[in-house]
């Protein structure tokens, strides 16, 4: 039998650790005094750099066990610095790109968009972390079918799906189908904006904001009158050709991808 001293009995319940994460450039963390919501931009005099989806900057302390990550507490601390390198490239995600790559064979899990823009995007930003992975995306081509399709595909240990949904809000439909998802290989993020067009900063594509379009009118076609882009595919040739890196993207919508992806790729749920 297990023999405990005074001073374990005195000293009571011995406190969780809170975990210490590198504030890394667009790490998504909240502050949960105020509920802001943001990327890491820097760390400068002791304090971190918030950018918030409009792109309007918020300065917080690095206190300990300041911020909230996916929803647990963290003290951020500065990252430290990665030895320069001539070799070392980085991927329009921002992670390091895998030299002499070789991709690997797909997995049985997928990752499913809500449409062909949303796959060319997703595959713009993240298609090296994709295949380094073996993670395959698929236009799900709307997500009234979801529930079908999940039952279609049938999923398990091994075989997850990841979903992202456009216009995932309180009280939306989208939302509403989403909670009627009951599945632990099942993993549904999201972001607020109408469309996967409206997740790219305004400033990449040379305006100062999403027009906002009238009910009843489809929100592409309103989008590119609004703006002279012509036809909905030539509108979205022009943004897809302006985005480069995770740094033309709003935070929630990064943030929803990098969570899919390691979702499905986690090497726990190899068969």
């Amino acid at each position: 039998m297990r023999s405990h001293s005074y001073d374990d009995v005195l000293s009571g319940p011995r406190k969780r650790k809170i975990p210490e994460v590198p504030a890394e450039p667009g790490l998504v963390v909240e502050d949960p005094a105020s509920g802001y919501c943001g990327a890491v931009v820097k760390i400068e005099y002791g304090n971190v750099v918030l950018e918030d989806r409009h792109g309007k900057h918020r300065v917080f302390p690095l206190n300990p066990a300041g911020f909230l990550l996916e929803g647990k507490p963290v003290t951020l601390v500065p990252a430290k610095a990665a030895p320069k390198t001539p070799a070392r490239k980085i991927s329009a995600s921002g992670s390091v790109q895998v030299q002499g790559l070789k991709a690997r064979v797909a997995r049985d899990s997928r990752i499913w968009v809500e449409g062909k823009h949303d796959a060319e995007l997703v595959e713009r930003v993240w298609g090296h972390d994709l295949r380094v992975e073996g993670v395959v995306v698929e236009p799900l081509d709307g997500v009234d079918v979801l529930s079908d399709r999940i039952d279609e595909f049938g999923t398990g240990p091994g075989r997850r799906l990841g979903v992202l949904v456009d216009h995932l809000v309180a009280g939306s439909k989208e939302s509403r189908i989403v909670d009627a998802i009951r599945d632990e290989n099942v993993l549904v993020t999201g972001h607020p904006y109408i469309d996967i067009w409206e997740a790219v900063k305004p400033s990449v594509v040379g305006i100062r904001a999403w027009p906002k379009i009238p009910r009843g009118t489809e929100w592409k076609e309103g989008v590119c009158e609004a703006l002279g882009w012509g036809e909905p595919w030539e509108g979205w040739q022009r943004i897809l050709a302006a985005v480069g890196s995770y740094r033309d993207l709003e935070t929630p919508l990064i943030g929803a991808v990098e969570r899919l992806i390691d979702f499905v790729s986690d090497p726990g749920d190899e068969s």
